[in-house]
């Protein structure tokens, strides 16, 4: 059932990159448990990425919340929160609180600029990270500002993807030696280690400081994207020589008529050309010519499309939940197979039933419920 299976999680609940993290461990097969406030199980909204892990809805500013959230961290194997530094600690949740209790738990730690640094006690969100980080200064035409690219960059790819690798990391290293310790995911770092083959491009003289010029950027007329005849569009990613010639040869397109596939000065004449073939034929229709050949162009899909095209349905790319089509687990494993993941979690939905494997008894749950300590 995922090869997490055995592995506990205690998630203190967030947003963003920190319950994303929680439901890829979860997706997994981790025993993920997420610390809910107590008022958000009156508000609850559907979430997603809250898929696959139990709930328990916890007061944290009372001594007896604490206390009930310190006995589920001394069996846990990991722990992820993502408020701002120094919130932990003064709700006695930091690390030195946990460790204390648990010397082998893992602390994973899930922020924007990090636990230090003159930014770390300042707001910020996807955005800022990435542009401090200098990924989004390359994003985009040079002709306008650069746009942000959804908050997939940072919160996501420099946040939780990170936090996840650090937490397996230390995790596997807790078991060798008996030590947790402190993992420290901050997105502007993640981000910045994105774009490290950029930067060696750039050092080899292979990327310009001009937005949308270069090769992957958009600058290239073969890594970009056509109009089609309705509207709809396709992407092309034809880099390599081999798949530049059965682009060429698909679009009908003499090589000796144009200029040089790598020949910057010519990029405008490849563009033009390009456009006007795409816009001869639909979306569909040119889905039809290309299917079958390695020339790298795909249909751009929308949200509602992309579930439905038939490579995500063979490989189960998306998973019907409750009625609604979500993305579904990755990557996959050899013998460690998914569970398929359940619905969102409501804040607060286990409460009784974590209670009880902390061994306390009805008339002491009771107690708690009666004080507003849990709900």
């Amino acid at each position: 059932m995922g090869p997490l299976t055995g592995v506990s999680v205690i998630e203190l609940a967030g947003i963003g990159p920190g319950p994303f993290a929680g439901m890829l461990l979860a997706d997994m097969g981790a025993d993920v448990i997420q610390v809910d406030r107590t008022a958000s199980a009156s508000s609850w909204i559907p979430g997603f990425m809250g898929r696959g892990r139990r709930s328990i809805a916890v007061d944290l500013k009372k001594p007896a919340g604490k206390a009930v959230v310190l006995r589920l961290i001394e069996r846990s194997d990991i722990l992820i929160e993502g408020f701002r530094p120094g919130v932990a600690e003064r709700l006695g949740l930091g690390p030195s609180d946990c460790l204390s209790r648990n010397p082998a738990l893992v602390y994973g730690r899930m922020t924007g600029w990090g636990q230090e640094g003159p930014l770390a006690g300042t707001a910020g969100h996807d955005i800022d990270y990435l542009a401090v980080a200098g990924a989004l200064w390359p994003v985009g035409p040079d002709s306008r500002p650069p746009p942000p690219p959804l908050n997939l960059v940072g919160d996501f790819g420099g946040g939780a993807m990170f936090l996840v690798v650090g937490v397996l990391a230390a995790l596997i290293e807790a078991r060798d030696s008996g030590h947790g310790q402190v993992v420290d995911a901050a997105m502007v770092d993640g981000s910045a280690l994105l774009t490290t083959m950029f930067h060696e491009m750039r050092a080899k003289g292979l990327w310009e400081d001009v937005r949308g010029g270069n090769l992957l950027d958009g600058g290239a007329p073969f890594y970009d994207t056509y109009e089609t005849a309705d509207g709809g569009y396709m992407a092309v990613g034809a880099l390599e020589p081999q798949f530049y010639a059965e682009l060429l040869e698909v679009l009908g397109l003499s090589r000796e008529e144009l200029p040089a596939q790598m020949d910057r000065s010519g990029w405008p004449v490849l563009r033009e050309r390009f456009e006007s073939v795409f816009s001869t034929k639909t979306r569909d229709e040119w889905e039809a010519v290309f299917s079958g050949t390695d020339a790298c162009v795909s249909p751009v899909l929308s949200w509602s499309e992309a579930p439905r095209h038939p490579h995500n349905l063979a490989r189960e790319v998306f998973v019907d939940i409750d009625g609604t089509p979500m993305p579904g687990p990755a990557p996959r494993f050899s013998r460690s197979a998914f569970r398929r993941p359940g619905g969102p979690v409501q804040p607060g939905a286990n409460t009784d039933e974590i209670l009880s494997e902390l061994d306390l008894d009805e008339e002491e749950i009771a107690d708690l419920r009666a004080g507003g300590v849990v709900v």
